[in-house]
């Protein structure tokens, strides 16, 4: 079940990205890290009404922020479509314990017409340049690849930037 995030979610969540974090890393991926996805970072999305947990069995096994607002590191990106009806997909993390099962798949299916639904143009993300997997995730579903940004403070590797156009 996917549903909108509440307060008393925000160390589950904690609990979740950290193991996403030290399984990339133990894959030599430093995309994610102690210092993000923060317990900030969620409080904002919470305010926000844009965080979104997957539960399984009353555990949050997942979660992802669909977003409105566009990072100011995304301006000098070429994207396909004007920057002014998109939403801004972040933080997608499924727990190490139960990723390949298609739980990622779900929330970005949930994204994608949750976008449609309310007339979207376009879904856009970015995604580390060292994780091949995700990559290749978006790929699958349609996205495409254009412009990289960086974000210093969680790498020195690019992120390329990702857009479907609905």
């Amino acid at each position: 079940m996917i549903r909108l995030a509440n307060k008393s979610d925000i160390p589950e969540i904690l609990e979740m990205t950290g193991a996403c974090a030290q399984h990339m890393i133990s894959n030599g991926i430093y995309q994610w890290n102690e210092h993000y996805p923060s317990k900030k970072a969620f409080e904002i999305d919470l305010d926000r009404g844009e965080l979104y947990v997957l539960e399984m069995d009353e555990k949050i096994i997942g979660s992802i922020v669909i977003s409105t607002l566009m990072d100011e590191e995304y301006v000098p990106v070429e994207w396909l479509t004007p920057n002014e009806n998109n939403v801004y997909i972040h933080r997608l993390g499924v727990h190490p314990e139960v990723q390949g099962k298609g739980y990622a798949q779900q929330m970005m299916q949930f994204a994608e017409e949750y976008a449609r639904n309310q007339n979207f143009v376009s879904v856009r993300l970015d995604t580390f340049s060292q994780n091949k997997r995700n990559q290749r995730f978006y790929e699958k579903r349609g996205f495409q690849r254009l412009g990289d940004i960086f974000f210093p403070k969680q790498s020195e590797h690019p992120f390329h930037c990702y857009e479907l156009v609905l």
